[in-house]
């Protein structure tokens, strides 16, 4: 069974096809086009432009993304197209693409949440992990925790309450002059500090609870840089990119132990943008290591947007019986 996947829900357009075969799952082609030169001009995603971008290059990805699998849409057979959360301009244009296709070839369509898709990354892996799981999804839009009853199954038991992982490093980096995309940059320039220097608070509230804050140690490196420059003085870039991302480490890395030690789960998985950070990584292994559990992360290609791992949620969405028909919408949430 080939399934075609396709990803619009922010600044990268991408499609893919991934093989299913015998319930393991083969990455054919994965294709995706970002858009990020473009938005560096204005240090973060214009949403305006993306849909456009998405418009300009849909199309040509997706004959790509087939072609490079070696197949034609009659050899597809069904597919997936991320539908929420997402910016909304953005999304249409991939859903309603993906409509066309389905429509015209008479091929089954399955709608994919985005979110659910970065946790089905994790079933791209040569060893996969068997649900159920726990789950970590960090991303530029969102930081939730999650209990993967299956593949298709995710109850959610925490989440941020104001801003995500990733759009605090990318904030905080663009403020200290790195280039856009910030987490890539944080992540490099981290190594160079002390992350002793500078004291942030935690982003795992206080209390009863596994939800996490990140605007609060954002809005703390933010002071602290206005602080020294309204003093004359000269903040080291790379101490506070050291003790900020130990900050946002060490608070997600808390929330993992406390998750394993209440849901008892015996692996796992790390997903989304952030979960490329290296020592978001290496936190992560340690509390996994710590708690005799196993850690699943996608490989650094499968953890930002792509389409292979919306084709891989469609899959098991498809055997679960979940279709679509062309009166599916894109939702923002």
């Amino acid at each position: 069974m080939k399934i075609l996947g396709i990803e619009s829900s922010c600044d990268e357009t991408a499609a893919a096809v991934v093989e299913a075969e015998n319930g393991s799952l083969k990455i054919l082609s994965n294709v995706v086009a970002s858009q990020i030169e473009m938005h560096r001009l204005w240090g973060g995603v214009v949403p305006e432009l993306a849909g456009r971008a998405h418009i300009e290059k849909i199309s040509e990805v997706c004959h790509s993304a087939l072609d490079d699998a070696q197949c034609t849409l009659k050899d597809i057979d069904a597919i997936a197209v991320t539908s929420s959360p997402g910016l909304i301009g953005a999304l249409l244009v991939g859903v309603n693409f993906a409509k066309c296709l389905a429509y015209s070839h008479n091929i089954p369509l399955v709608p994919v949440e985005h979110v659910h898709a970065h946790l089905c990354a994790a079933a791209l892996l040569e060893r996969a992990p068997k649900p159920p799981f726990a789950a970590l999804a960090v991303s530029g839009g969102h930081t939730a925790i999650y209990m993967g009853e299956s593949f298709t199954e995710f109850t959610e038991l925490a989440s941020t309450r104001d801003d995500a992982a990733g759009e605090a490093f990318d904030k905080v980096a663009r403020v200290i002059g790195l280039p856009y995309p910030g987490g890539a940059a944080m992540d490099k320039l981290a190594y160079e500090g002390d992350k002793t220097a500078m004291k942030f608070p935690s982003p795992a509230i206080a209390g009863d609870t596994l939800d996490f804050s990140f605007s609060g140690l954002k809005t703390a490196a933010l002071n602290a840089l206005n602080s020294a420059r309204q003093k004359g003085e000269e903040i080291n870039k790379a101490d506070l990119a050291a003790s900020f991302t130990s900050a946002i480490c060490s608070g997600i890395a808390k929330r993992a132990e406390e998750t394993l030690k209440k849901t008892r789960a015996k692996s796992l998985v790390l997903a989304g943008g952030v979960a490329a950070n290296s020592h978001l990584r290496a936190a992560i292994k340690a509390v996994c290591d710590k708690m005799g559990a196993e850690m699943y992360v996608p490989p650094i290609s499968l953890c930002g947007d792509n389409a292979a791992m919306v084709a891989a949620a469609g899959y098991y969405r498809y055997l679960n019986g979940m279709r679509a028909d062309t009166s599916l919408n894109a939702f923002t949430d």
